[in-house]
């Protein structure tokens, strides 16, 4: 199952930077678990979770896997890209196959680092790229707008109901709101989705400040952190010069010295991997057992059916229980034997829900 972050921003402002850095910390990380670059501009990155390692320590297993993130470079974008200036016309179409969108915003000063803009300012920055994303959507939706309306007259229920959608949606992008802002019915979802909106995405955005900054933010950050708060977005600070040079050093010791001595508890990639995983609204549940301990990524409100088909196939198609711990009592009663003694082992069927952190065991019939 592959979720896919875009990595995207104008030129110079740290994306590429931020890209290597995540992919140079998986290449690092390829002795304990599969890591593959699947093109130059795309990589897998584990997920950081504590409590992979400690459901582990107590299931005596052999190794850990965790589960993985996509993360998409995409070609830096440029004023007027959605009328194919620069790499505009791949930027469009690189964006689309994304779930997520996260915007590396510039928040430093660097007289050596040209700004394609001429001066520092990341609500502009931001502006710019919210802005081609709109202008993209509207003529996607312009082109729409015929053919459906030709079909809506000829009573095509399914082409009324779209309709109503591709024009509620232009209204709102006229307005300069973007998509993902239109109040959606649960039984339109799926049409809202295949009109494959770049607007409708959820979005990150990332502070790239300079190595002073990376523990608190400085002026520019804030300012960001404040629209994006308006947009009901979130952010994340980091300098992304710190986690290159990061990504650089060899031993788990060394990186947290070097942290420690800038005065941060963990690398940035690692709170924008979180970020990542939060904002496609995922969540995690595990197996474990003596040979691994192993994290699986479902979305939010997933079916224990559903989440036995992310292991295999055959395991949706013939589930018959999930015998399911929660991940508190797991850890407080030290392991699954005595879970099961106090109780705290249930038997769920499937219309049980996975809740984030449920330790599983599929019982199936194929």
């Amino acid at each position: 199952m592959g979720f896919k972050c875009g990595i995207v921003g104008l030129p110079n402002v740290g994306k590429s930077t931020l890209f290597n850095a995540l992919t140079a910390t998986a290449a690092a990380e390829a002795a304990n678990f599969p890591f593959c670059t699947i093109e130059p501009n795309v990589g897998r990155v584990s997920v950081p979770d504590a409590r992979q390692d400690k459901l582990s320590k107590i299931a005596g297993s052999a190794k850990e896997v965790p589960t993985q993130l996509e993360f998409v470079d995409i070609a830096g974008l440029v004023k007027g890209a959605s009328k194919g200036e620069g790499l505009g016309n791949q930027f469009l179409a690189n964006i689309r196959e994304v779930d997520a969108i996260i915007q590396v915003v510039r928040c430093f000063d660097d007289d050596n680092v040209t700004h394609v803009e001429g001066a520092i300012d990341p609500l502009r920055d931001a502006e710019i790229i919210e802005t081609e994303l709109m202008l993209a959507d509207m003529e996607s939706l312009e082109k729409r707008v015929t053919s459906l309306t030709k079909k809506a007259r000829g009573n095509d229920k399914d082409a009324v109901a779209e309709l109503d959608l591709v024009e509620r949606s232009l209204a709102l992008l006229q307005d300069g709101t973007p998509a993902r802002k239109l109040e959606v019915s649960e039984d339109d979802e799926k049409s809202f989705r295949m009109l494959q909106l770049l607007t409708s995405k959820p979005v990150l955005y990332v502070c790239n400040v300079e190595e002073d900054a990376a523990a608190d933010g400085n002026a520019f950050s804030a300012k960001v952190e404040e629209m994006a708060a308006a947009q009901g977005a979130g952010t994340v600070v980091i300098s992304a010069r710190i986690e290159e040079e990061v990504s650089q050093l060899d031993s788990e010791d060394d990186k947290q010295e070097f942290l420690e001595a800038l005065g941060l508890s963990e690398t940035g990639l690692a709170r924008v991997i979180r970020a990542g995983y939060s904002l496609l609204n995922l969540i995690t549940f595990f197996t474990c057992g003596p040979k691994e301990t192993r994290a699986w990524t479902v979305q939010n409100g997933a079916t224990a059916p559903e989440a036995a088909g992310v292991i295999h196939t055959d395991f949706e198609k013939g589930f018959i229980k999930a015998e399911t711990i929660a991940y508190d009592d797991y850890i407080e009663l030290n392991g699954e034997q005595p879970c099961k003694d106090a109780g705290k082992m249930r038997q769920e069927g499937r219309d049980y829900v996975v809740h984030d952190g449920d330790v599983l065991l599929f019982r199936f019939n194929v």
